[in-house]
């Protein structure tokens, strides 16, 4: 799943492929925008951790899943 993070006062979004759901993604935004925890932690799919400052983010867009295309066809 792709997901872009928006950092304040960055000119470039942090984009990342994951393999968590989109529901685990919005739980840890919340939980990091409610002040429960001061980091926003994502695990990309080669196993980096992201982190996020939860002060410092100003969106997340959370895509669709990734398809895996299989063939010779266009892309």
């Amino acid at each position: 799943m792709e997901i872009k993070i928006g950092v304040q006062h960055t000119p470039r979004e942090i984009s990342l492929e994951s393999g968590q759901s989109a529901k685990e993604v919005e739980t840890a935004v919340a939980e990091a925008l409610s002040g429960d925890s001061k980091l926003l932690s994502l695990t990309d799919e080669n196993g980096r951790k992201i982190l996020v400052p939860a002060d410092r983010i100003a969106y997340v867009e959370i895509g669709q899943p990734a398809v895996r295309r299989v063939g010779f066809g266009p892309l």
